[in-house]
This record gives C-alpha cells, structure tokens and sequence, in this order.
C-alpha cells in the first residue's frame, strides 16, 4: 500500500471510530424511552443510570492520553475497538439498572480512549488542521445522529437489548480489520515535525484559559443538547412522532444536518483568526437557545437545527488551538486533559437536564440556562489573542 493510501485508510478508521465513539455513548438516551415499560421506574430516575458512563468517559482521557504518548496511540486506538464494542455487548446482559448502570460505565471508559489519542492522530499528519478536524467531527457527529435512529430502529424491531448487541458487534468486526491494517507493511512515513505557533507567556496563560473555560461550559452546553433532544422531540413533536422510531429519526435527522457545520467551521479557521470564528459561532447560540426555549411543533425542528449546527460548529475550534500551539510528543496528553474536563461535566450535564425537567415540567429552564453558559463563552473567547493564521505548506504532488 503507498503512503498516501495509507494515510487515507487510517484516516478513513479514525472517522469510523470517532462515529463509533459517539454512537455508544447516545445508545441509552433512546433506549431509555423503552425501559421505562421493562422496569416500571420513570425517565427522570432511568436517565441518571449513564451518570457512571459519562464520568469514565472524561476521566478516562487523561491516563488514555498518557499511555498513548508513552506505549502507542494506534495499539490504544486497537484496545478502543475491541473494549467498546465487548462493553457494549455487556451490557446488553444486564439484568437491572445495577448491571446497566455497569455496563454503561464499562462503554464509557473504553469510550474515553478516542478523543485524547484518535484526535492526536488525526492532527499528526497534515497541514490543514482545521480542515481535517472538520471531516472527523462530521464523522463523530454522524455517529451522535445515528445513535438515536439505530438505537429506536432496533428496540422497535428486536427489543432494546438489541440496541447494544448490534453495534457491539460491528465495532468489534471493525477492530479486526484495524489490526490487520496496522500488522501490514503501510509504506506510511514517518512523521513529520508540524509548524507550532510559539506564544510568550501571557498569551499561552490566556489561551490555556480561555480553552479551559470554554471546554467546561461547552462540554456541559453540547451534552446537555444531545443528551436531551430525543426527549425534548417526545414532547414538543408529539403530533408527528408518536413512536420511538420516529422521535429518534427526528432527532437523528437534526444531528446529521448540523453536522456538516463543522467542515464549514474548519475550512473558516484555517483561512481567518480562530477569535473571529470563535465568536460568531458562540454568540450565535444565544439566540437559538432562547429560540428553542418556547416553541413547538415545525419551529422546534428549525430552532433544534439552529442550535445543534451552532453547538457541533464550536467543536473543531479548540481542537485547532492546541493543535496548532501544543508539540506533537505532548498532544495526546494535553488533549486528554482537554477532554477530561470536556467529558467530565458530561456527568453533571444528566442529572441537569433531569433536574431541570422535573423540577419545570419541561425543558424551557434547561434552554435558557443553555444560553447563559453560551453568552460566557463568548465573554470568555474576547480574552483570546488575535494570532496569525498559520501559512499552508505547499500541497503534496
């Protein structure tokens, strides 16, 4: 295989995980809507079940990105396809929400190797970070899209146990034919030292801030939208999706849509200051949000697209800053850590969105509290410095 096939292979793999990745963890927020029959409890106290998931999910970054750095981020990518997909199929056995709370945490912790070592790998090699980290947030985004759809098309179909033996299977079959990708002789080359934006110190404590806050309201901003949207779709589009089939189809409808915003987004930051583009998309969500507060029916498909496309479109942003500012032996741990806080507040994010929606009947307090966190990431994203975009190198014949 040449180089450049290569490349294309192992880029095409960490797309595939990156859906995968996504996928799993968006399972039970539609499965959920079933088992409120099977064990007689209702969705305010079965949601909180994924607490335990979410939380290996971002605690999991950092040792993930550590032994990525020190042993081998494609054997870690390896362990990934193998341990998410056996997870998965764990826990399709469970026998109560003890057993599901167990399995879920299990999907969690082999999901939290993706993000610190996938996204490293994805960076390592190319001169247009912002377009490449677009592609591969479509990819994962099509995964949170497929979620609710697979997961509502196989309870419906074969039971909701179903909707874990499935997927299980196939990411199990995809890291077979991982391994045997990287046993083979790839003619891939050696990597290659990327242009790192050198920042004095102030601006490097400002940028590290700046990442920090806004990855711990994002994270809590974009799980709290994608955890919740099958639920808010079950109330608000109660006239045209009256199955589980079809709210999860709604919802995954919206997802893939708003996806591609985030090739938009990465063509943008490799082309005009990431503080300018930063802005825009997060001032932006403002008004979706308060939008999205108080409508129904064909509104609330339209306002749900307007936030989702604005919440998946802030994604590569900081990805494209540590890219472009942290070396390349580090960057597995930095973006562990990245994601540690991101995916952690995940944890929170669940029993927000089940607080608020018991404690209001509904979901306008949780939207406008989704508004308030995105105003102060906009507040947050003037302290960054105006920094140059990176010169392209010339393309490769």
């Amino acid at each position: 295989m040449t180089a450049s096939a290569s490349r294309r292979t192992r880029f095409l793999f960490l797309n595939v995980g990156h859906a995968y990745d996504h996928l799993f963890m968006l399972l039970f927020p539609t499965v959920v809507l079933a088992l409120e029959d099977v064990f007689g409890r209702p969705y305010g106290e079965l949601l909180p079940l994924s607490v335990v998931g979410f939380i290996a999910f971002g605690a999991g970054a950092i040792p993930a990105g550590w032994l990525a750095d020190r042993w081998s981020r494609t054997g870690m990518m390896t362990v990934f396809f193998f341990g998410m997909g056996g997870a998965a199929i764990v826990t399709g056995m469970a026998q109560g929400p003890l057993s599901l709370a167990l399995g879920l945490g299990l999907i969690g912790l082999f999901a939290s190797i993706y993000h610190p070592v996938g996204i490293a790998l994805v960076v390592e090699d190319t001169d247009r970070a912002g377009r490449a980290l677009g592609i591969n947030g479509v990819w994962g985004n099509m995964g949170v899209a497929a979620a609710a759809m697979i997961a509502g098309a196989l309870v419906d179909l074969w039971g909701w146990r179903s909707a874990f033996f499935v997927p299980g299977a196939v990411c199990i079959a995809t890291g077979v034919l991982y391994a045997g990708f990287n046993s083979q002789p790839s003619g891939h080359a050696a990597k290659k030292q990327q242009r790192i934006q050198a920042l004095n110190a102030r601006d490097q404590r400002r940028v590290l801030a700046v990442i920090a806050v806004a990855t711990l309201l994002g994270g809590l901003v974009f799980h709290a939208t994608t955890v919740s949207l099958p639920k808010v779709f079950d109330e608000r589009l109660a006239s045209f999706a009256d199955t589980t089939f079809l709210v999860g189809s709604m919802a995954s409808i919206v997802y893939a849509v708003a996806a591609f915003t985030q090739i938009a987004v990465g063509y943008l930051i490799d082309r005009y200051p990431l503080r300018v583009v930063f802005l825009c998309v997060v001032a932006l969500q403002v008004p979706a949000m308060l939008l999205a507060a108080v409508v129904t029916d064909g509104a609330m498909l339209f306002a749900a697209l307007a936030v989702m496309m604005l919440v998946f479109g802030e994604i590569p942003i900081l990805d494209a800053l540590v890219a472009r500012h942290v070396s390349e032996a580090w960057r597995s741990r930095v973006y562990g850590i990245k994601y540690f806080l991101s995916l952690g507040v995940s944890a929170a994010a669940v029993p927000m969105v089940s607080w608020l929606h018991a404690g209001t009947g509904g979901f306008q307090a949780m939207f406008v509290v989704l508004a308030v966190f995105a105003s102060l990431i906009a507040a947050t994203a003037l302290a960054l410095p105006v920094l140059a975009v990176p010169a392209r190198a010339p393309a490769r014949a």
